[in-house]
């Protein structure tokens, strides 16, 4: 038995001692001190998805890696030593995408740059918008789908994309096959991943439906959302659907604002709406997300929403009267 790594002698995954790679030194790469030894990581780098869930059953406390954009930043932080990586860089079946029964299922290894490029944009247009605007272009080049999801960053943008899309994750277990759950429910912490499973695959429905992906930052150019929206029109469901991204942990879906812009709408004709529609939209979206305090006690003054709060509540109403308008237009 490997005392570093815990895998068996003799085995089939290709491992390298790099301790380096964590900066686990004396003084460590985001100049961090440690005050006592510890073991070398190990880095394994298995060829297939079976190999890797493998790996992670072998070895429960190793973390898989794909473009590590974000797990290295919170390594550099100080905030995760894990013992081992998985690189999933050597499976090519998680770096592309196929169609079964109406769906894409794209694998998680999919970069942002690849889903951002215009013949994936022809099939899921916000999933696109959202991959362009996920930073700048070493962070788009190395940042993957499945990262996105594991990692359930509030400010990831292709999550609320794919909360409106009611997308699905595919997980790979370590008996064989997958299991499916809503991808809501991994962000939200309704379902979790078990020891030995992996993000494999996403499945998110062909709509062939306008789409429209926006956020706001906090800053000029590519940059983390301060909130984001993602709206698509379901016309064979003749259903608006609606996420909301960073104001919350997870993406929030305003189900009563859905249904009640999908009853105003001709789907068997022409499906505009007046502005005062598309504004009413966006303040009862906002209000949903980001809602008013409860109200204080008999005879005291309402409470009223911090200034940094009406702020968010404007930028979300503004963002998601642009979506509504924009898949309409």
């Amino acid at each position: 038995m490997c005392q570093s790594c815990h895998v068996p002698a003799g085995s089939p995954y290709r491992t390298a001692e790099r301790p380096e790679l964590l900066g686990d030194t004396a003084e460590g790469a985001a100049g961090l001190t440690t005050h006592a030894p510890q073991a070398a990581q190990t880095v394994v780098l298995p060829d297939s998805l079976d190999e890797a869930v493998a790996a992670l059953t072998a070895m429960p406390a190793a973390v898989p890696v794909a473009g590590g954009t974000d797990l290295m930043a919170a390594v550099n932080a100080g905030l995760l030593r894990p013992s081992a990586l998985v690189g999933l860089g050597r499976i090519s079946e998680l770096r592309g995408w196929h169609y079964q029964d109406g769906a894409a299922l794209l694998g998680s290894g999919l970069t942002h740059a690849r889903v951002g490029r215009p013949d994936f944009a022809a099939l899921i247009p916000a999933l696109a918008a959202a991959a362009r605007a996920a930073g700048p272009p070493q962070v788009r080049n190395a940042g993957t789908l499945g990262g996105n999801i594991a990692s359930a960053d509030r400010t990831g943008d292709a999550l609320p994309v794919l909360a409106a899309l009611d997308a699905t994750v595919l997980i790979a277990e370590p008996a064989g096959g997958h299991r499916e759950i809503p991808v809501s429910h991994l962000l939200a912490g309704v379902e979790m991943l078990r020891t030995g499973e992996l993000i494999a695959f996403v499945r998110a429905p062909l709509l062939h439906a306008p789409q429209v992906f926006l956020k706001a930052t906090g800053r000029t150019g590519p940059g983390r959302a301060a909130a984001s929206v993602a709206l698509v029109l379901d016309p064979a469901r003749r259903a608006v659907r609606c996420a909301v991204g960073a104001v919350a942990p997870a993406p929030l879906r305003p189900m009563e604002a859905e249904q009640w812009v999908a009853g105003l709408m001709d789907w068997d004709g022409h499906r505009g709406l007046p502005p005062e529609a598309l504004a009413a939209f966006g303040d009862y979206v906002a209000a949903a997300c980001i809602p008013d305090p409860p109200p204080g006690a008999e005879g005291e003054e309402p409470p009223r929403l911090p200034a940094a709060a009406l702020h968010l509540r404007r930028t979300v109403s503004a963002l998601a009267r642009r979506a509504l308008g924009r898949a309409l237009s």
